[in-house]
């Protein structure tokens, strides 16, 4: 078929797409359905579709366990966006320098990108066990005395998940900063020095709020990260110990999938659906609505 001749079948493009688009649908939008249906339904061990209305909601937010989730969210939300962005917008600052030996430690700091958070997990599991990790090697060399059982205290647990995700979102966060900043006009720069401007007075009043469009990409993105954890927690503490390292996401596995009980652990799934829709929603609409 020759050029003018696709061009005068605008159906064609459509007819490739729709099979996946079709696909994503069902699979995607399909399955969010089901579950806002099951979590306003009698489902238990089974789907039981008989309409019970807000019934499972109620039963959620009587539940100890969510309240102790989503306290726990607000801790390790708080962390892990607060944490990750000052590290990564620090490391960024630093490799802007245009030091030596910048590619080995772009490549360092960039390492835990390419790691799932199972493998981020398993290994703080492994370094932060008093039995295994860092207090059973200071007591090898000799500091007996040394404690550190975060991983153990229900107290302190959550921070040790909080140190994981950090470490594991630091770089990329520095990816998209360091990304700004070379963007950024460097006749800015010697202006700033001409005036008299030192470094840090230069990033702090003039480059920094200058990066205020990736600040807040990079706080919808990692706030997105932050809410559907899931599988750092289950393999750093399983949720434990008992359940005071339970974030949304654990607590929506385990009464769906561990309890029997499918109802709420959709309405829990809900919840998590409603924030995230919240944060992501006004980011795509300031991003793609027409400038008139």
């Amino acid at each position: 078929m020759s050029a003018p001749s696709a061009l005068r079948t605008p159906w064609l493009p459509k007819l490739v797409v729709a099979p996946s688009f079709v696909v994503s649908f069902l699979f995607i939008y399909g399955l969010m359905a089901w579950n806002g249906y099951l979590s306003v339904s009698a489902s238990r061990l089974l789907p039981n579709y008989e309409f019970v209305g807000l019934e499972q909601y109620e039963i959620l937010f009587e539940n100890e366990r969510w309240w102790v989730a989503l306290r726990n969210l607000a801790v390790f939300g708080g962390l892990f966006i607060g944490g990750g962005m000052a590290v990564g917008l620090l490391l960024a600052i630093l490799l802007d320098q245009k030091i030596r030996a910048e590619g080995v430690l772009r490549t360092i700091y960039l390492y835990p990108m390419a790691l799932s958070f199972i493998v981020t997990g398993t290994a703080w599991k492994w370094m932060l066990n008093p039995g295994l990790g860092l207090e059973h090697l200071m007591h090898q060399w000799g500091f007996t005395e040394f404690e550190f059982g975060w991983l153990v205290d229900p107290d302190m647990a959550i921070y040790c998940v909080a140190i994981a995700g950090i470490w594991q979102s630091a770089g990329f966060v520095m990816a998209l900063f360091l990304a700004g900043l070379r963007g950024i006009d460097d006749s800015i720069i010697k202006a700033a020095q001409v005036d008299g401007a030192s470094l840090p007075k230069i990033y702090w009043r003039i480059l920094i709020p200058t990066l205020r469009p990736v600040f807040f990409s990079t706080l919808m993105v990692v706030s997105h990260l932050a809410i559907k954890s899931f599988d750092l927690v289950m393999a750093l503490t399983a949720g434990g110990p008992g359940y005071a390292t339970d974030l949304p996401a654990t607590f929506m596995y385990t009464m769906a999938f561990s309890r029997g009980q499918i109802g709420l652990g959709a309405a829990s799934a809900t919840v998590m659906l409603a924030t995230v829709a919240a944060i992501v929603v006004p980011y795509l609409y300031s991003e793609l609505r027409v400038k008139k």
